[in-house]
């Protein structure tokens, strides 16, 4: 048979018709009367079909590589290869295709290869013409619900990966089965890695897993949508990287075949819980400013007298006639009434400062000179301690807009905690470093470190950990560098020593 050169018919008529076939045939007479028979198909007076031809296997891949198609109409046997064996070349393609094979000796076992294949239909050559439309209708039906089925669900995927919430799907064992990328990027994993892991074992806490366990549950076996807020962790819940704190609503998807599914749709509220809890400590503290105030003057006279009728009665205490020993014992007990009222009169000190509204000055700070003068002063404290200093400052010395007694407060603070933590001994890295925006203080100590249970409270008033401590140091520190519009967290691991990081806004 000779062969049929690969035709196209016009492009312009690519926007109206129903869809595009490949005929893949040597026989010229055959064709010629399939294309004719799809070709005098018309919708509202336009072709139905853009109709292209080939009469070789190596020519029907060109043409499926160039122009493309919806539907092939395959001849099974071809000039250079089997047409069974054209089907998965052809169908190779990222939009969805259908071949439907042609034969003159179609048999039950040819027609099952076929389908087995992948081909769409087993058409014998003594078809009808209205059975060769509707076959060719009917692939592309499934064409074209396939790729509208595609573009739904890249649409979906779209937006489940670049909206800004988490959003999390789990199956009945409340293993991951979709983690989109806002959830894997605050866990610290890759999207695919999450797949079929354990969702509450391997980023919830395990004192919140009751509580979500139960909510999980509640929305399996309920059309309403539940409520839930724990935290979320990055890394594994016993050895947390970080965590964050996550508002879930939960609800479930009836699948078709199988248990439901629960989707979490998750908004990480951390942000917004650590400014309400500032707010409500920034009312308190104003509550106990105003409270302070008026109580100040009253509790600074009895302290002022009781440290001055303390000081009469230690010299009187060195004229009586004792022997050495009870004067030693009595002069041990006003030293311990001296240190106790010394400690009311500190914690007034810092109650003040920590409650009363006061304005900063607004003057170039040096900051390097600044941590190098604290670091002169602790520099006794720390040798007694065994601790070592080590200065890495920049020689530019960093300048800042502020106010310097304040910022120094700030550092002899966070220093005077540093030594106190390692008291076996360690050593106390000082860091300033600054760019075009801000001056950045880091101080590192190579202590015990902080437990993750007591993080949250750290900056509370009168929170510590210290048998003799105010519970005021890092309240103050963090309400001096609020008033500076600057920033002040802390990393710690137990073990592995504190590091706290300041920074205030430059005045380059």
């Amino acid at each position: 048979m000779s062969a049929v050169p690969p035709t196209t018919s016009s492009r312009s008529t690519r926007s109206t018709v129903f869809g595009r076939v490949l005929i893949v045939d040597d026989n010229p007479e055959l064709v010629g009367a399939l294309k004719g028979v799809l070709e005098s198909v018309t919708n509202q007076g336009a072709p139905r079909y853009e109709v292209h031809t080939a009469s070789c296997g190596k020519d029907a891949l060109r043409l499926a590589d160039e122009e493309g198609f919806d539907v092939a109409i395959v001849d099974v046997k071809l000039p250079d290869v089997s047409g069974v064996d054209l089907i998965v070349p052809l169908r190779a393609s990222p939009r969805p295709r259908e071949v439907v094979l042609i034969t003159g000796y179609a048999s039950v076992d040819a027609a099952i290869g076929a389908l087995r294949s992948g081909a769409f239909a087993f058409v014998s050559k003594s078809f009808r013409p209205e059975e060769l439309i509707s076959t060719v209708d009917q692939a592309l039906t499934k064409v074209h619900l396939t790729r509208g089925r595609e573009v739904l669900e890249r649409r979906y995927r779209s937006v489940v990966e670049l909206t800004d919430v988490l959003v999390v799907a789990l199956d009945a064992d409340q293993h991951v089965q979709l983690f989109n990328r806002k959830a894997a990027n605050l866990a610290g994993v890759d999207p695919d890695d999450a797949l079929g892991r354990d969702f509450l074992a391997s980023w919830i806490p395990a004192e919140e897993r009751p509580r979500m366990r139960e909510a999980i549950l509640q929305a399996e076996t309920s059309d309403r949508t539940r409520e839930v807020e724990a935290d979320f962790v990055e890394g594994s819940p016993e050895q947390p990287l970080a965590r964050r704190r996550v508002r879930w609503h939960l609800s479930r998807a009836q699948e078709e075949q199988g248990p439901p599914i629960v989707y979490m749709i998750g908004i990480d509220v951390t942000e917004r819980r650590a400014l309400e809890k500032r707010a409500a400590d920034a009312e308190a503290l104003s509550a106990m400013g105003a409270l302070a105030l008026n109580l100040a003057h009253e509790i600074r006279n009895p302290l002022n007298a009781a440290v001055l009728q303390l000081h009469l009665l230690d010299r009187q205490i060195g004229r009586i006639d004792v022997d050495e020993a009870t004067r030693s014992q009595l002069q041990g007990r006003t030293k311990i009434v001296g240190d106790e009222i010394g400690r009311l009169n500190r914690l007034l000190t810092e109650f003040l400062e920590l409650a009363r509204p006061r304005g900063i000055a607004k003057e170039p700070v040096h900051v390097g000179k600044l941590v190098d003068d604290v670091l002169d002063l602790e520099r006794d404290s720390a040798r007694m301690r065994g601790v070592t200093l080590v200065r890495d400052v920049a020689e530019d010395g960093c300048v800042a807009i502020g106010d310097q007694e304040k910022l120094k407060q700030v550092v002899i603070n966070l220093v005077v905690n540093a030594l106190e933590a390692m008291k076996d001994g360690g050593t106390l890295t000082a860091r300033v470093k600054g760019d075009d925006t801000h001056v950045t203080v880091e101080l590192e100590d190579t202590g015990p470190g902080i437990a993750a249970e007591i993080f949250p409270s750290l900056f509370d008033p009168f929170f510590t950990t210290k048998e003799a401590g105010t519970g005021l140091g890092l309240s103050i520190v963090r309400k001096i560098v609020d008033s500076h519009a600057g920033d002040v967290a802390i990393e710690s691991e137990r073990g592995r020593g504190t590091k706290v990081r300041v920074r205030i806004p430059s005045g380059r």
